[in-house]
């Protein structure tokens, strides 16, 4: 049960706790970002926040943090912006570290909906005699952890789609000219950490064909990190340094005519490559399936999926998989595709201030002629990277999905 009656206080130590948890975006996936704030006589005692998956989690971090304060937590209030874990994983239960530290009264922003949680922790809580508030910045919190929430309540990964455009719609410059950035620095900047946050990322053949992408995110560290170059919405809110995540990297080719010198395939034996294509294809160019197979990449053909496209089965195959955000970076055909089927959750487009006009190629509003029904955005955010400008958007699906009202 949430209980709303909570005051100003709570609210600023609750939005302390998710700023917090936004250090570790592009670091904990595909764990949830969480932070946690102690606050003991209107004092801020201790702060932690999840940085690493694998490592400590936000509530020991805090706990952590009073100790080295010299600061004994017992009687405090404790913010945490997720329902702390009761089970053993990569780490021991927060809930124990919690009972055993004395706090007096926790207050969650948020129910983790995994089945290994699920209000279980808060009933562990409360079986210790501590008292426990739900609800708190609960739809920011849920913003925060978006991809979590649905993959833990629907087994279904996160879907994002992105590109780069002109504001006459064309994603890349036409002939010659085709290597130039439609983006600029910046905004490129901002976008490899929305890769660093996906356990996939998917392009067409087309986009293979024409830019040779690698497809993988550098490392924060090497971006800069001024406050006006990391983003402040949805998706990529607060990163910080460390190792690169290896997606896998997909691409749908239905007719496998990757080139077996590009990037993609080059690199497969260091980051995983899959080529999603058709079974007449593969039945009818073995040797060209087992030498991309041999260069490390992994090779799917799609079945008769009567009446649904290949997309679904990708999406079967990858919650299979447990990945929990997908990327879609396009070109245009791919990025439509999904949106045709209505499997969107997020948009992100970054706008240069160019028209391109015969200029041009790759005109994603051509292949957008076609959709039948509006796709209308909620929590829609727009940000500026120098002349560029970001916006993002949950479509109305993905707000039903996370369990908030739309915004």
């Amino acid at each position: 049960m949430r209980d709303t009656r909570y005051d100003s206080q709570d609210t600023k130590y609750m939005q302390m706790a998710l700023k917090l948890a936004q250090r570790g975006i592009g670091s904990v996936e595909p764990n949830p970002a969480v932070g946690c704030a102690i606050v003991k006589a209107n004092q801020v005692i201790g702060r932690g926040s999840h940085k690493q998956f694998g490592g400590p989690h936000a509530e020991i971090n805090a706990l952590e943090d009073c100790k080295g304060l010299g600061v004994n937590p017992q009687g405090a209030v404790m913010y945490v912006t997720l329902e702390p874990c009761c089970h053993q994983g990569k780490t021991a239960p927060c809930t124990d570290a919690i009972i055993a530290a004395r706090v007096a009264k926790v207050i969650i922003a948020t129910i983790d909906p995994s089945e290994h949680a699920a209000g279980r922790g808060i009933e562990q809580l409360r079986k210790a005699g501590i008292e426990v508030q739900i609800g708190v910045c609960e739809t920011q919190a849920r913003l925060l952890n978006a991809p979590f929430i649905k993959f833990a309540a629907t087994g279904r990964c996160w879907i994002v789609l992105k590109w780069a455009q002109s504001i006459d719609g064309k994603l890349a410059y036409a002939g010659d000219n085709n290597k130039q950035w439609i983006s600029n620095q910046q905004s490129r900047k901002d976008a490899h950490i929305l890769r660093r946050r996906a356990g996939a990322i998917l392009v067409g053949i087309n986009t293979v064909l024409a830019d040779d992408p690698l497809l993988t995110a550098r490392p924060v560290r090497s971006l800069h990190r001024s406050s006006t170059s990391l983003p402040e919405g949805l998706t990529s809110n607060g990163a910080r340094p460390s190792k690169a995540t290896k997606a896998i990297r997909i691409v749908l080719d239905s007719r496998l005519r990757i080139p077996p010198d590009c990037q993609l395939l080059t690199t497969a034996k260091e980051t995983p490559v899959l080529i999603l294509t058709s079974p007449e294809t593969l039945q009818a160019n073995p040797q060209t399936a087992e030498k991309i197979i041999q260069m490390g990449a992994e090779v799917l053909a799609y079945p008769d999926m009567q009446g649904s496209s290949n997309l679904h089965f990708l999406l079967d195959e990858l919650n299979r998989r447990g990945i929990t955000q997908l990327l879609v970076e396009g070109g245009p055909a791919a990025i439509t595709s999904f949106l045709k089927e209505q499997l969107a959750d997020e948009i992100c487009v970054y706008i240069a201030p160019k028209i391109l006009g015969a200029q041009g190629a790759a005109d994603i509003t051509k292949p957008m002629a076609d959709l039948t029904q509006t796709v209308g955005l909620r929590y829609v955010d727009t940000k500026c990277f120098g002349d560029d400008v970001r916006l993002t958007g949950l479509t109305e699906k993905a707000v039903s999905e996370i369990g908030i009202a739309g915004g």
